[in-house]
């Protein structure tokens, strides 16, 4: 069970539904933990949970670090979430998760299974940290959907994949993108984690990750431009 790999030391957690909370001892310390399973999408129900516990966490337990477990094929899309505001409920988990950045809480996620749309921004783009097991499934839209809205035939987005990261979704893609920090083996996963909350240096440096690793060249020259001549 990966609880039982990322937190040897103990781990004493609540499942409710689709929805992991609780709280574990890593290497390092106590650790906040919320999650998302069965690669389940988003609902409302779900999102004010998670929202919940990272209150609780700022509340509480003051520094402590959040982990979040992903594993979500994305938000959920019904008519019933889209009349009551599913995209609120969304941003106010991001705004939970900021509050505890503010606080100093340390944020990291680990992606387990799907990370996907809306839960991989929600849960993933808005870490400090962002980590992938190697048989993660990690991306925001698929090629034939990202065919509907941009009207580009399919093929032709199928081509411009095979050289470019950006049309192409998996782990190992993100990693050249520079939203993801490191892809870990399924081994030591305690000990991988250890090391994650111990890094202090908490500045967005994707776009540097991205340049080196080779996935967008232009971004970190266009960003030292700008800030050159602000």
């Amino acid at each position: 069970m990966l609880l039982d790999s990322l937190f040897p030391l103990g781990h004493g957690c609540a499942v409710n539904g689709n929805v992991i909370t609780g709280y574990c001892t890593a290497e390092t310390g106590k650790v906040s933990l919320i999650g998302a399973k069965n690669s389940a999408e988003l609902d409302l129900e779900m999102l004010l949970r998670l929202s919940e516990h990272v209150l609780d966490t700022v509340a509480n337990h003051p520094g402590c670090p959040i982990v979040m477990l992903v594993d979500s094929k994305g938000h959920k899309m019904g008519l019933q979430e889209e009349l009551l505001g599913l995209n609120a409920y969304l941003a106010h988990l991001l705004k939970t998760l900021q509050l505890a950045r503010m606080r100093g809480h340390h944020l990291v996620t680990i992606v387990y299974g799907w990370g996907w749309a809306g839960s991989f921004i929600a849960m993933g783009l808005t870490s400090d940290h962002i980590y992938s097991l190697e048989d993660a499934q990690v991306g925001e839209m698929t090629l034939k959907a990202m065919s509907r809205v941009t009207k580009i035939p399919l093929e032709k987005l199928e081509d411009l994949s095979e050289n470019s990261p950006v049309f192409a979704p998996s782990a190992a893609n993100f990693e050249t993108l520079g939203g993801i920090d490191e892809i870990w083996s399924n081994d030591n996963l305690a000990r991988k984690l250890a090391k994650a909350l111990s890094l202090t240096d908490r500045e967005d440096k994707r776009y540097e990750l991205a340049f080196e690793r080779g996935g967008r060249t232009l971004s970190k020259p266009v960003i030292e431009k700008i800030l050159s001549e602000a």
